[in-house]
C-alpha cells in the first residue's frame, strides 16, 4: 500500500469520534525499533500558530521512552476492522513481547519516524512542549478518580508536520 500526502485543511474527520471512539496509535521509534501504545484521549487544535495535536502518556507505558527519546511521533488511525488489534495494543506492552508483530501490524517509515502501513491516516507530528498533569490544578476533583496510582499523565503538544492518507 502506498501513501499521499495531503494537507491538513483538506480533511474532513471527526476528532471526537476518531480519537474518543475509534482510537489511534501513538508510535515512535524508527521501522527497527519503536512501540506504539493505544490512545483514546487527545486532541486536534491549533496553539502557537500551528496546527497541533494534544496526546497524554502515562509514566509507566513503554512507549513512553520512545516518545522522549525522539523529536517526532506519529498518530496512525485505522478503520473500525481494527478493533481488536487497537484493544491488544492497549492491554499489552512492549516490554514483554513484540506486540507489533504479533498484531500483525507492518512499521512503515514516515520522515523520521514509523507509523504503519496498514493505517487509514498518519500524522507526523514534532514535539513543542511536554509537561505533566499536576493534580494541585485540577478545578474539579472528580478528575482524581481517573488516577487511582497517582501516575498523571505527560501532557504533549506537538505540531503537525505532515499528514499522508493511503491511497487506494
Amino acid at each position: 500500500m502506498t501513501f499521499k500526502e495531503v494537507r491538513i485543511d483538506t480533511l474532513d474527520m471527526n476528532p471526537f469520534t476518531k480519537i474518543g471512539k475509534e482510537w489511534l496509535l501513538i508510535t515512535a521509534g524508527t521501522a527497527n525499533d519503536c512501540n506504539t501504545m493505544t490512545a483514546s484521549w487527545g486532541g486536534f487544535g491549533f496553539l502557537w500558530n500551528r496546527n497541533v495535536a494534544t496526546v497524554y502518556i502515562r509514566p509507566q507505558h513503554y512507549t513512553k521512552t520512545f516518545v522522549d527519546a525522539a523529536d517526532t511521533f506519529t498518530l496512525s488511525f485505522f478503520n473500525r476492522d481494527f478493533r481488536k488489534i487497537m484493544t491488544y495494543l492497549g492491554q499489552t506492552s512492549g516490554r514483554d513481547a513484540d506486540k507489533i508483530a504479533k498484531a500483525g501490524l507492518t512499521p512503515h517509515n514516515f520522515e523520521d519516524t514509523v507509523g504503519f502501513e496498514e493505517a487509514e491516516m498518519v500524522f507526523v507530528m514534532r514535539k513543542l512542549y511536554q509537561a505533566t498533569i499536576d493534580p494541585e490544578k485540577f478545578l474539579d476533583s472528580s478528575i482524581s478518580e481517573h488516577y487511582p496510582e497517582k501516575d498523571y499523565h505527560d501532557i504533549y503538544i506537538a505540531e503537525v508536520v505532515k499528514v499522508y492518507v493511503k491511497e487506494n
